[in-house]
């Protein structure tokens, strides 16, 4: 009982002391394996896709369809998409990433912001909530998108 009393005292000081090593210079051993081509493809456009399609309404001639998680593992599915969605803005500022040091790493702290909020929706399983944050992550990718991968707003311009 007293071990684990102290286990979580003790990865404090583990992780303060890996956190003044790289404050004192030291070298980040992270190694990007994805371009960001990839990156967006793998893992962040998967993710917003499921968040995008978690939460809706259908309204036509039969009347409305609401769309949303059914279970605790449908949400936990949103919660960890919105996840992804956070850590991705972390991934996107590794250095090989890094397009620059102002707009590509503010709009990369905005999709982490974003995110946050997006995971907070889905934690209080709120559904307007999750929507809304939807519209956010939406924002904030076409705000990059409008800088750094213009020809990715209109892929139907794509098609000859």
């Amino acid at each position: 009982m007293r071990t684990r009393r102290h286990f979580p005292l003790a990865v404090l000081i583990l992780l303060s002391g890996c956190a003044s090593d790289a404050s004192e210079g030291s070298s980040v051993p992270f190694t990007a394996v994805a371009d960001t081509q990839q990156l967006m493809a793998s893992i962040l456009d998967p993710a917003a896709e499921i968040y995008w399609d978690a939460v809706g309404w259908i309204i036509d001639a039969s009347g409305t369809t609401e769309i949303r998680p059914g279970s605790l593992e449908e949400w936990e599915a949103v919660r960890n998409a919105a996840f992804m969605i956070a850590e991705s803005g972390n991934l996107l500022m590794m250095d090989g990433r890094a397009v620059d040091e102002e707009a590509w790493m503010g709009m990369s702290q905005s999709m982490i912001d974003v995110g946050r909020r997006a995971i907070a929706a889905a934690e209080a399983r709120d559904e307007q909530g999750v929507f809304d944050m939807g519209a956010e992550i939406y924002f904030a990718c076409t705000n990059c998108h409008a800088v750094y991968a213009v020809q990715t707003l209109n892929p139907a311009d794509q098609i000859n």
